[in-house]
């Protein structure tokens, strides 16, 4: 089927309309018709290829809410008419150690990555979710309950379960004491999830005008890490530490800040490499950590916790003909905290 789509053909020129052909509904195969598509800021970083070789043309997305419109006979999850959702993979080899533990996103063969990608037969190109339909192997596909807005479900996706994942690895809970570094589109879904949690949550940010959002997200402290006085009072202070910066900065000042044994989890990519000092780990078997999203049983429980808890992501939904704007925006941090697109617009 043709699906109406945004599309980017090269790393220097914009998202223009686009017609995708999407696969016919196999057996086990779920056809969504969009509601909602998030706009992450890897979408941007692939579609520039700054990440590395990207593949044109590219419809970004993997942050993917709608209705089913159809599903194959082997389909026992959905029916037409359910909420659901797709995040950043949509399919693995299923057959490989981490795949059989359930770790989809560290599959041996590589998964199937929503766009910018292949299919697993590695020959098919992967298209996201810029479009008004989409067709994924049931496994890939996730339950939205009917409770979360959609557009403010459709960052949970991706924002959600990658600042749930280390959450929950880490074993945060009532009475931790858990920083977050950075109040972007990441950050300001772990100072909602991690206070959901029970814990008390510091804000470790750069802009003091982030400190009443912050307040009202989850976090009991603000701290402005440009003030170096806050590194000296905040030292040995925190449990678990969850780093979103994408920008560089200096890992070794915020390992200062745990306590013996605790962790901090690097989930933002800045664009060089950060040294980082063996005396940093040592002191008190501080440990450094890194947490890629999650896998797909974390992307259904993330969704079923902010239901409970009746919260989803702070969005802006825009029209699909205002994305290049939206990007231009988001580059300049000029974003409360996911722009969304209504995909009724494309």
């Amino acid at each position: 089927m043709r699906a109406r789509a945004y599309a980017t053909t090269a790393a220097d020129q914009p998202l223009a309309p686009f017609t995708v052909e999407r696969r016919e509904v196999g057996p086990a195969d779920v056809l969504i018709e969009l509601i909602a598509s998030g706009i992450c800021h890897s979408d941007l970083h692939q579609a520039r290829s700054e990440w590395g070789p990207a593949k044109y043309p590219m419809v970004p997305g993997h942050e993917i809410v709608g209705r089913v419109a159809a599903v194959g006979a082997q389909v026992t999850r959905f029916k037409v008419g359910d909420l659901a959702g797709v995040g950043c993979m949509v399919d693995s080899c299923r057959a490989c150690r981490p795949c059989a533990q359930g770790d989809e996103q560290f599959c041996e063969q590589t998964p199937a990555w929503t766009y910018n990608g292949t299919e697993m037969d590695r020959k098919t190109p992967t298209f996201g979710g810029y479009s008004t339909h989409v067709v994924v192997t049931e496994h890939f596909v996730v339950k939205v309950p009917e409770g979360l807005d959609p557009f403010a479900a459709a960052p949970v996706l991706c924002a959600g379960v990658t600042t749930f994942s280390p959450l929950r690895e880490w074993g945060c809970k009532q009475g931790d004491q858990v920083a977050v570094v950075g109040l972007g589109g990441l950050g300001h879904m772990a100072v909602k999830l991690a206070a959901a949690m029970g814990a008390e949550v510091t804000l470790l940010s750069t802009s003091p005008g982030k400190q009443a959002d912050a307040t009202r997200l989850g976090a009991a402290n603000f701290e402005l890490s440009t003030d170096r006085t806050t590194f000296k009072k905040l030292a040995r202070r925190f449990d678990l530490i969850i780093d979103t910066v994408s920008a560089a900065h200096d890992y070794n000042a915020y390992l200062n800040l745990l306590r013996p044994r605790g962790a901090m989890v690097v989930v933002g990519v800045p664009p060089t490499p950060s040294p980082v000092s063996a005396f940093s780990l040592i002191a008190g078997n501080r440990r450094l950590a890194g947490s890629s999203i999650g896998n797909m049983r974390q992307t259904q429980e993330v969704l079923d916790f902010c239901a409970q808890h009746r919260f989803g992501a702070d969005v802006e939904v825009i029209k699909a003909a205002d994305v290049n704007d939206a990007w231009e925006r988001m580059v300049k941090n000029d974003v409360k905290y996911r722009f969304v697109i209504d995909a009724k617009t494309f």
